[in-house]
């Protein structure tokens, strides 16, 4: 055995495996946040719409909390937090309650085309709706062109809609230009902001934002449930809601509100907060030594987006002559993606590395590593390794002459 093999099989008996490299499409629940949550989901169960008893006051109470605890993080006020079960649900809200409350305005959408589904699909929802939305490119680097931008305001334009970071290559939007850009022209903006949160410093008044979006299982908080940043002065926005029924959340979003859940985002809010000062840098250099280690070992690998404007935890790779579906299927004891979460599932490639221009078999042969709050070194030295070892494997498995390459398991069937 090589020092090599002998150290990460040394690494292999001191980890839980498989390591969870897959942090964009979902964290764990850290267990601060899980002991926040317990009390709501066992003695404080009441409804929060209860105003008549201890269980609605001790409800309205942990709900109250939370609002206070997201709105810190984005430096917001309370009342401009609005619980949602999550981001799709913020972005759906932001984006057509947007645009129905100021139809009268204008007719026109802006947004880019690496955006994430919840806000491409809400805007061709509002193009059959007869509204006119301008889905703008992005540079090799998955950048936005901001001369491409200015040119594409118009005086009918109602809102822009920027996702702060892609979920896909990490890259990080001008957020704050865009949004002075908006304001001078009294344009609504909205950002996505689900993969930034907690990785890069937010701050609705500075960036201008008006309509920000925020999903707990980012932040190691629990699923189903996320919120929904409406600027209430200069200008206070109001939106059309998506639901009707009990007015909840000041008419902006009626439903009964899921109050663990809620409790679990404002702890998970908090914490990163707190670390924000350290854990960006912690990953940061974790996924350096990841890149660094998987280019020393391997050729014809290429970067997809910007080093240099990029979340801390984000790598987004291209193996030549690897299929990234056959790369998952024959990594052991390592859990990524080949994109998003949402759209994994899919057989055509990355519609967000099409749009970076690349080629479609580089596109397909694309890895996303997503580094989280508990990953190590080790870890990292043990990915580093499998991912090396996999990909000389099935390279040298590509260039056999196809009677004697191992059968699929569709050949066995």
């Amino acid at each position: 055995m090589t020092s090599r093999g002998y150290f990460s099989a040394k690494i292999k008996d001191q980890m839980n495996l498989p390591v969870y490299m897959d942090h964009h499409a979902t964290t764990p629940l850290d267990p601060r946040v899980l002991e926040a949550m317990l009390p709501y989901l066992t003695e404080k169960f009441g409804n929060p719409a209860s105003c008549t008893h201890r269980y609605g006051w001790d409800a309205q109470a942990g709900i109250e909390k939370a609002r206070k605890q997201v709105a810190r993080l984005v430096n917001a006020k309370p009342e401009e937090i609005i619980f949602t079960s999550g981001a799709t649900e913020s972005d759906n809200l932001a984006i057509k309650g947007a645009a129905g409350a100021n139809r009268q305005r204008g007719n026109r959408i802006v947004t880019l085309a690496i955006e994430h589904h919840a806000v491409l699909d809400a805007c061709r929802r509002l193009e059959g709706e007869g509204l006119s939305v301008t889905y703008l490119p992005v540079t090799r680097d998955g950048l936005l062109n901001l001369d491409d931008f200015k040119r594409a305001l118009t005086d009918q334009t109602i809102l822009v809609s920027v996702m702060a970071a892609n979920n896909e290559i990490g890259t990080l939007q001008p957020i704050s230009e865009i949004g002075k850009l908006c304001r001078e022209r009294g344009i609504l903006f909205h950002t996505d902001a689900v993969q930034a949160i907690g990785k890069i410093e937010v701050d609705v008044e500075r960036m201008c934002v008006d309509l920000l979006s925020i999903s707990a299982h980012k932040i190691y908080g629990p699923k189903g449930v996320g919120a929904l940043y409406v600027r209430q002065n200069d200008p206070r926005l109001k939106l059309i809601p998506l639901l009707d029924g009990g007015g909840h959340e000041r008419g902006m979003r009626s439903g009964t509100l899921n109050v663990a859940g809620i409790v679990g985002l404002g702890q998970a809010s908090e914490i990163c907060q707190q670390e924000i000062s350290r854990e960006p840098d912690r990953l940061r250099a974790l996924r350096d030594r990841l890149k660094d280690g998987i280019l020393a070992g391997l050729d014809d690998v290429r970067i997809n987006g910007s080093m240099e404007q990029r979340l801390p935890n984000n790598l987004n790779l291209s193996f030549a002559g690897v299929d990234a579906e056959s790369f998952l299927m024959a990594l052991n004891n390592v859990a990524l993606s080949s994109g998003s979460a949402c759209n994994s599932a899919g057989d055509s490639p990355s519609y967000v590395l099409q749009a970076l221009g690349l080629p479609e078999d580089l596109a397909a042969g694309s890895i996303r590593f997503g580094l989280g709050r508990f990953n190590t070194e080790e870890e990292v030295e043990f990915t580093v390794h499998r991912v090396v070892e996999t990909v000389k494997s099935l390279r040298e498995l590509s260039t056999l002459p196809a009677t004697t390459k191992s059968p699929t398991p569709q050949d066995k069937t």
